[in-house]
This record gives structure tokens, C-alpha cells and sequence, in this order.
């Protein structure tokens, strides 16, 4: 994620100058379905490996600018809260 200095931050700085909150959450929300499509259909064997990397991308560009315009520090608050669920569970069904 971008930190202070960091070129992508000058980044997030103009989309969101340029397009606004909304439109950031709104391409969020397109960026997540594309690559929902896009594993759906390699399932299917419709597209390459490629399709779903290019996809990873456009989602995690849109991760950096969400977590930026939240707060990097509140997010890995979050991410390292998760992240224990996920090791108990894993302990857990471990144990089963």
C-alpha cells in the first residue's frame, strides 16, 4: 500500500481528485465483479491464466486506493485482526 512519498500515493491523490469517492468505491465494485467473471470462466476453461492475473491487478489498485482513502493504519488493524480468526480456525480444524 502506499506510503507517505510513495508514487502511487500522488496517484490516489489525483483519482480521487479527479473522479471523487463514489466513483472509487463504484470502480471497486466493477474491478471485484471482472474478476469474479473472470474466475468463473476459467473454471470453465474459457480463459487463460492471464485474464485472472490482469484482473488481480486491476483489484489490487483499487485495494491500495480504498486502503489509502480508509487509513493504511485502520486497515492493518483489520487485516491483523483476520488474520488471527484465520489461525484459530485453522487450529481448530486442525484438531478435527
Amino acid at each position: 500500500m502506499a506510503k507517505d512519498g510513495d508514487p502511487l500515493e500522488s496517484i490516489y491523490r489525483a483519482t480521487l481528485a479527479t473522479w471523487g469517492e463514489e466513483a472509487q468505491y463504484d470502480q471497486m465494485i466493477e474491478e471485484c465483479a471482472e474478476l469474479i467473471a473472470s474466475l468463473k470462466h476459467l473454471k470453465r476453461g474459457k480463459v487463460e491464466d492471464q485474464a485472472i492475473i490482469d484482473e488481480l491487478a486491476d483489484v489490487t489498485l483499487m485495494v491500495g486506493q480504498l486502503t489509502w482513502m480508509f487509513g493504511q493504519e485502520r486497515v492493518a488493524e483489520a487485516i491483523a485482526a483476520k488474520t488471527k480468526k484465520l489461525h484459530r480456525l485453522l487450529l481448530a480444524e486442525g484438531e478435527s
